[in-house]
């Protein structure tokens, strides 16, 4: 058995080597396409003016002389601007100070002490999943946090890393109010509607009845998958640093938690007023441009959502140097700065491989290699002459197809819309439970695509936590069992809720 496990390791190819191959495997792949002129022509709605327009896409080939100038000339600047760097780079200062402050390890103790493993596995699975509505942001605080929660609780890391991921993943399609990326959606599903009849307006709670469902029933498969299937198989974590084992906690943690709460309350509620709209004083971080309250929240131009990664730093800050004052874990203001920094102690194999994957996806997205097939699979939809619940499955694998090359789901539902809503309302459907069944389908897909870009930071933790080392095949694996469990359970969820006709949410029905 060790010599079959030292092969294993042996052969298994590190994340680094792995992002390298995919790229030069989109590289040559995009020089085959382009030498054999792939193309394909399908219906795209134009969002300004509110039309279907025949559209060609074409492959960008990276294997002539102006692919390669733009790898040479872009990768720098790919790489810079890659958005998990910055994101993870400044949150991990929070974390830092939270965590050399004493503050983590308290707060893991007094929530972890009278909890089951069970029960706290799906209190926060069900975070991890509310979280989304934040949208991307959420991989970049629970990831690490995960990490953390689970090795102070004594538990395997590893496991913290791969259920935040999953939830939040499998969570992108699952919040009882409209999300910020469902909020994106909407104005290309709207004037897919055109197509058919007159466009109405899509309420905040369009989804809340399905969406309660899934997320209980979602959380507790999570929860069964991780606890029963996933920690079993890898087994306890040897912490190598020596841990003090206690009782209860001492007086000063329990001050330093009763004086970083206030602390990180007070913070919180100023935070808070300053984004309800239309207070005296308040309401400042909106961008009062947007009609729905979520794209006040996390438009583009929006002040919240620019600077929402500053916020929840600022927010471990506060908590965590508050702790450490209180409980003297600080000696003098030096400590608050090597403190910040000890997150990113060892950060270095992180960023090398948010470097090689930047440029994949980078890479990837420039071919057009995913436009191309999601076009394709588009014009599949509109040849099938699908009706009814197979028309219905149809557009649940073609989301999951596409979402493996072209991950980000506006630019997707941007080529999709214009077929799936008309050919999904055409069959009784409303445009709400078409645009559902594609948001399902992504993020069933979520987790088993590295080209999505936060997919880099879930397998970095796994190479930090994991002794034996990790790589991206092993990284998917793990995920599989959870999607599998996914896949069923919408699957059944639509069709229960389409042969029943029961409602998606408030005045939103799944037909017409």
């Amino acid at each position: 058995m060790k010599k079959i496990k030292r092969l294993r390791n042996n052969i298994l190819l590190h994340p680094l080597m792995a992002f390298l191959l995919l790229t030069v495997f989109v590289i040559v792949l995009s020089g085959i396409l382009d030498l054999f002129d792939a193309s394909v022509t399908y219906n795209k709605i134009n969002i300004k003016t509110g039309g279907v327009e025949s559209t060609l896409v074409t492959v960008e080939s990276l294997f002539n002389l102006s692919g390669i100038k733009y790898i040479f000339s872009n990768t720098l600047s790919n790489f810079v601007s890659f958005t998990p760097l910055a994101t993870l780079m400044v949150i991990l200062l929070g974390i830092g100070i939270m965590d050399k402050s004493g503050f983590l390890d308290t707060i893991f103790f007094v929530i972890t002490r009278r909890v089951s493993k069970t029960t706290l596995t799906f209190i926060f699975t069900v975070i991890c999943i509310l979280s989304t509505i934040t949208g991307d942001i959420s991989f970049i605080i629970f990831i690490p946090l995960s990490a953390l929660l689970f090795k102070y609780g004594k538990r395997n890391p590893l496991v913290g890393i791969i259920t935040s991921f999953v939830a939040i993943c499998l969570g992108y399609s699952m919040n009882l109010g409209i999300s910020s990326t469902t909020s994106s959606l909407i104005d290309y599903t709207n004037q897919a509607v055109n197509v058919i009849t007159q466009v109405h307006n899509v309420n905040s709670w369009c989804y809340l009845f399905i969406m309660f469902v899934a997320t209980l029933i979602g959380a507790g498969i999570i929860t069964y998958v991780t606890e029963k299937i996933v920690a079993p198989k890898l087994g306890k974590y040897e912490v190598e640093e020596e841990t003090v084992e206690k009782d209860s906690l001492t007086r000063r943690e329990l001050r330093g938690l009763i004086i970083a709460g206030i602390g990180a309350t007070i913070y919180m509620l100023v935070f808070i007023y300053n984004i309800i709209p239309n207070v005296p004083l308040g309401g400042t971080l909106l961008d009062y441009s947007q009609t729905r309250y979520i794209d006040k929240l996390f438009g583009i131009n929006s002040f919240f959502n620019s600077g929402f990664v500053f916020v929840v730093t600022m927010l471990f800050f506060i908590a965590g140097l508050l702790y450490g004052i209180a409980t003297k874990t600080f000696k003098n203001h030096r400590d608050i700065f090597d403190f910040m920094s000890h997150s990113l102690d060892g950060i270095g194999k992180v960023i090398v491989l948010i470097f090689f994957a930047s440029m994949f996806v980078s890479l990837l997205k420039y071919t057009n290699i995913g436009t191309l097939v999601t076009a394709a699979l588009a014009n599949l939809i509109n040849n099938a002459n699908f009706s009814g619940i197979p028309l219905l499955l149809l557009v649940l694998f073609v989301s999951i197809i596409s979402t493996l090359l072209m991950p980000t789901f506006m630019n997707r539902w941007s080529v999709l819309s214009a077929t799936v809503v008309p050919a999904m309302m055409t069959s009784g459907f409303t445009s709400e439970f078409a645009q559902l069944v594609f948001s399902v389908g992504s993020s069933i897909a979520y987790p088993l695509t590295p080209a999505m870009a936060y997919f880099v930071i879930y397998v970095s933790y796994l190479e930090k936590y994991d002794k034996e080392g990790t790589g991206l095949i092993k990284s998917i694996k793990y995920v599989i069992p959870y999607v599998i469990a996914f896949l069923i359970m919408w699957i059944v969820l639509f069709i229960l809720w389409y042969l029943i006709g029961l409602p998606l949410g408030i005045n939103t029905t799944s037909v017409l």
